[in-house]
């Protein structure tokens, strides 16, 4: 059975990690215009770098939850694809092998001149003055506000190819993610895991666990197990 896993800010909150969900657009006391838009990144290089480099900290520093770790259980049992709207990479991390990460992940730089070509990042920080091999400066691997979803093709395919689907922590507010969901077969079942069940009223066979991603996926796990 393949499990389709489209997961957003909920499941980091609980590792820690803070988002601009929950704050009327403010991400760690900035506007999220200020500093994750191509024109905050024209109009202030230094200060985008600097925010970047700082939430690549807190990144490094955070662990998977249980969530994550569940998530890649379920590999032993199912054909699990993770599709991602966060930056962070705790799902590789608590063992998940397939993860599309629809904006990014911070843990990588990219050129400023061509976003394809992407670099690991030794330590924390991308400096300025630190160049790809095109010559142009680099930058955090992060799809801003305003810029194309490379991999938004690639998770629709996955969601249409789904056997079974799971919504964990996102509250369908951000295009085109928000959209993957509209491409899963009507006939499956859709576990949405979130305490505040989003707007799903026009799909069929959806399963609410209104939960945190924690304790809904531990729920989900156990649903899954007996109905094996």
């Amino acid at each position: 059975m393949k499990i389709v896993v489209l997961t957003g800010a909920g499941i980091s909150a609980e590792s820690g990690l803070k988002t601009f969900r929950d704050a009327d657009g403010l991400w760690e006391g900035y506007n999220v215009y200020d500093v994750a838009t191509p024109e905050a990144w024209e109009r202030n290089p230094e200060l985008v770098q600097q925010f970047y480099n700082e939430r690549r900290s807190q990144v490094l520093a955070a662990k998977p939850n249980k969530a994550h770790e569940i998530l890649a259980e379920l590999e032993k049992d199912f054909d699990v694809e993770i599709i991602t709207q966060n930056i962070d990479d705790l799902h590789e991390r608590a063992g998940s092998t397939r993860v599309t990460h629809l904006h990014g992940v911070i843990t990588k730089s990219q050129s400023d001149a061509k976003a394809e070509l992407t670099y690991p990042i030794v330590g924390t920080d991308i400096r300025m003055g630190e160049l790809c091999e095109l010559g142009s400066q680099l930058r955090p691997h992060v799809v801003w506000f305003g810029e194309a979803v490379p991999m938004i093709e690639v998770a629709a395919k996955l969601c249409k190819q789904a056997d079974l689907f799971v919504l964990i922590g996102t509250s369908l507010a951000v295009y085109p993610a928000a959209g993957l969901i509209d491409f899963v077969p009507s006939v499956i079942d859709k576990y949405i895991i979130d305490p505040k069940t989003p707007d799903v009223k026009r799909y069929k066979n959806v399963i609410n666990i209104e939960k945190n991603a924690v304790d809904g996926v531990a729920e989900l796990k156990e649903i899954l197990a007996n109905a094996r």
